[in-house]
This record gives structure tokens, sequence and C-alpha cells, in this order.
């Protein structure tokens, strides 16, 4: 149990009704979860409103209201907190609810449209296999050391993470490494968090269906380097056209990192091929199981946040050397008869697709032929469906347009839309196959020996959204499926 007026030390109310001395025994910000003795914050949400339901919630035994606009009609055993902002109010009082435990960790975030999830994962293994009892919070899971839970999101409400921050803290972690969203950033889910650096990997078309604007999806992105403090460290990648923007008013200290330009961490790609990256980072040649342009992005800037953070430069590389990166992120698995490579990856994104597409083509052979399955979510940005469809058609030598997750949208309205951004010639290298598994185990059959299929879009998901309900699907399990049925 906490007093309220000791979890309120970090918030200005806007007004004050009833008794702040009242012990709380937990924070809401959903409803369904109030039980005696919680604190009810009504938060805007993009689907509902929380002010809605503090009736509810009162019903459920809550003692205290935390809220923007105060009720028209009112108990007078409740105790009612008007702020200005609920969501970044319930940030700072979970914060201080759960003991301040970012005090006690070094928080590094990481933000950007792509990467995010490699580079965290990275930083997560290095610092474990450094020494260090870590913590990770991530699209694909949460560690809290080395006990691993389900992810739901790429950045957790701002209740559940300084929760989950104050297990880390009390299983003796020392860093916690985070995913940190534009969805994050704008909702105030990181509100409260101490952040001893931020690190940023890029910027493309993404998330429009939220930020409406590009501008809108920059400025959000850089909010989260201006309010870092000065005693915290701002890395960016210099090689992307909007990298120096994120530390225009950062009071953090800059820096750099960069395959292209002059940079505070230098790197440059000596090999690249299916066995890996040889790469010079910092004047010193290293070897890395990973593969692509865009994981030597991810290196760098991991590399660069070790060293900012105090480590050994010839250890990181040793260790780094030896690390893959996240599931579902350019993970390859290969057909035991027939040589077939299939590379299943998270790209869901124009920029993410070309990125990954042009690293498969710079490293396959001639001959190689290149199956790539697409598809686009439902109840997301649209724009980019016709895009998807152009960059798969254009890259490959066969592109086979299907299902998502389509969530309460038309599988075919989706891959109408993606189809209407295609030429004569590209519809041409484009079959359509609704059903996601179909669409899979036609790839692999296409596939000669030798050949590549790249399943984009889903990575290190294990379930495919239609209608509302949540089937499980697993891009790994399907591949392995087709793959034992061209063994038979």
């Amino acid at each position: 149990m906490r007093i309220l007026s000791d979890i309120l030390i970090n918030v200005t109310p806007v007004s004050t009704l009833g008794a702040t001395n009242v012990a709380t025994g937990s924070l809401c910000i959903d409803s369904r979860k109030v039980v005696a003795g919680s604190t009810f914050i009504a938060v805007h949400g993009t689907l509902s409103d929380g002010h809605s339901f503090i009736d509810k919630a009162i019903e459920q035994g809550a003692v205290a209201i935390v809220c923007e606009l105060l009720p028209e009609v009112r108990k007078d055993d409740i105790t009612y907190i008007q702020v200005k902002n609920s969501a970044e109010a319930a940030g700072l009082m979970a914060d201080a609810f759960y003991g301040f435990p970012s005090k006690q960790l070094k928080v590094v975030g990481v933000t950007g449209t792509n990467g995010k999830t490699t580079t965290v994962t990275l930083l997560y293994n290095l610092f474990e296999k450094l020494g260090y009892k870590c913590g990770l919070l991530s699209t694909v899971q949460n560690h809290i050391h080395d006990k691993i839970e389900v992810s739901t999101h790429t950045t957790p409400d701002s209740i559940s993470i300084h929760e989950l921050l104050s297990r880390m803290v009390a299983a003796g972690c020392t860093y916690a490494f985070m995913e940190v969203s534009s969805h994050a950033i704008h909702q105030h889910r990181i509100a409260g968090i101490r952040f001893v650096g931020g690190i940023f990997t890029n910027i493309t078309h993404d998330h429009l269906d939220y930020h409406k604007t590009f501008d809108e999806y920059i400025r959000v992105k850089k909010s989260f380097f201006d309010e870092l403090p000065a005693d915290a460290f701002a890395l960016t990648n210099a090689d992307d056209k909007r990298g120096m923007v994120m530390l225009q008013n950062t009071k953090a200290a800059k820096n750099t990192y960069s395959l292209k330009v002059p940079a505070n961490i230098k790197g440059k790609v000596l090999d690249n091929d299916l066995a890996g990256l040889m790469m010079v980072i910092d004047g010193q040649e290293a070897h890395f199981r990973m593969i692509g342009t865009f994981n030597a992005y991810n290196l760098l800037a991991v590399y660069g946040a070790a060293k900012l953070l105090g480590e050994d430069k010839m250890t990181i590389l040793a260790v780094l050397s030896g690390l893959q990166g996240a599931q579902g992120r350019f993970e390859t698995h290969m057909s035991p008869r027939d040589k077939i490579l299939g590379i299943v990856d998270y790209a869901h994104t124009p920029d993410a697709l070309i990125n990954v597409l042009a690293t498969i083509n710079q490293l396959r052979r001639n001959g190689q032929q290149l199956f790539t399955v697409i598809g686009c979510g439902g109840d997301r940005d649209k724009t980019k469906r016709p895009i998807m469809a152009q960059v798969a058609c254009e890259h490959s030598d066969k592109a086979i347009l299907t299902a998502d997750n389509p969530r309460s949208e038309d599988p075919e309205t989706i891959l109408n839309e993606m189809e209407a951004g295609l030429t004569g010639p590209q519809k041409r290298k484009s079959l359509r196959i609704t059903d996601r598994r179909e669409a899979i185990k036609v790839a692999v059959t296409l596939a000669q020996p030798g050949d590549v299929v790249l399943i984009a879009g889903k990575g290190h998901e294990t379930y495919q959204e239609i209608k509302g309900v949540k089937h499980h699907f697993d891009d790994k399990e399907v591949l392995a499926e087709a793959f034992e049925t061209l063994n038979k």
C-alpha cells in the first residue's frame, strides 16, 4: 500500500477534492483491473476514453480518481485529483508507486522506424555476456535477467513499464534496454523514466495512420531526445538524413555513428555475404555472424552505446562477434535436402522491405531465384500498401501477395489496394494467394534447389489476427512444414 500524497510527489494537480492521505494498493488505467483500494487514472485512449469508466471504477472499489475532467456528480468519500494530462500523470505516479526504479537502473532507450528490436536485443545479450544482470523491453519479448516474459506491445503502458523496471531492480539488474516507439512517446508511456542514453536508428515512412503526417512522426521521435537529461548521451545515425535533427535541441551529450560520413563511431563494411559481416569499427577489424548493411548499422549503434557506457573497445567487439540478432529479424532456415534458403523477417514497411531485399540481392549467386511472400496489416497505414507490392515485385523474381494480420478489414480489400500500385510487368511477376499458409507453401514449391524464399511482414509473431480473433500462426513453423513436404 502507498499513501496517495506520496505517489503524487512529482505531479502538479490542477485541483484536488478530498483527502490525499488515503492508502492505495494499485494504480489502474484499465477500469476492469480496479479492485478495492485502487487509484483509477482516466486516460484519453485512441479507442476509448477512461473518463467514461470513472463510475465503474468507483463501483469496483477505487478510492481515488485521477482525471482531466472532473465528473459532474462526485462522491464525498472519493478523492478526485484533476490534472492537465492523465497519461503523463500515470507515468509519474507509477514511478513513485514502484519506488523510482529507473533511478536504480541505467536505462537506455532505442527509437527509430527500423532496427529497434535488433539493437536492444544485441545490447541486452552483450551486457549479459559482459557479466551484468540486465532487463529487456522489446517487441519480441521482455527479460528480467534470465527470466523471459511475453511481450504484447513495442512499449507497454506506463504503469506496466515501471512495474517491470521495479522487478528488474529486485532481480539485481544494473541495466535496462528498451524499445521506445513513437506511439509510446506521444502517449506519454515513458513518462517518469530516467534514461542514461537514447539511440536513434533511422526514420522512414511508417505509422502515418496514427501520426497523420511524416513531419509529425519526426517531431515525436525528436521529442524523446529533447527530454533527455544533460548527464545522458544521445547517439544518432549520421547517415540518416534526419539523424542530426534528433540532436538539435537535446541537452544530452551528442554522439554519432556512420558508415559513410565522419562520426564519433565510424564503421566500414569490408565483406558482406551469407556467412556474415566483416567490418572495421573504430579502426579495428572484426567479423560478425549477422548479415546485411542494415545490421552493420545496428552493430555500430550497439558498439557506440557500449563504449559510451564505459566498456572496453576490444571486449565489446569480441563479444559482439559471437552474437546473433533478434527472433524474426533476417532469421535464416535451410531446407535439408534441396538447400532452399528460407528467410523470415519482420519487414513491414517499404524501407525495411527494400533493405532486406537489397541485402538478399547483394548476396545471392547468379541463377538463384528470389521468391517474396508479403502482405499488409489491416487497420493500419493504407498508403504503404501499393508501395509494399511494388517493392516486392521490383526486387524479386516472383512476389506472392497474401494476408498479414487483416484485423477487422477484409483481406481481399487489402490485396486489391496492394495490387493497385502494380504496373503490367509487375503484375506478371506476382501471384495473389489470400491464405498465408498456402502462399508460403506455394513459394517453397516454386523454388528450385538453392533458391531463396523471403517471408516478410510478421517475423517473430506467432498469431494471425482475423476479425478481432488471434489464431496461432508462425511463419517459421509453416516454412518448416513446407520444407518437410518437399522431403516426402
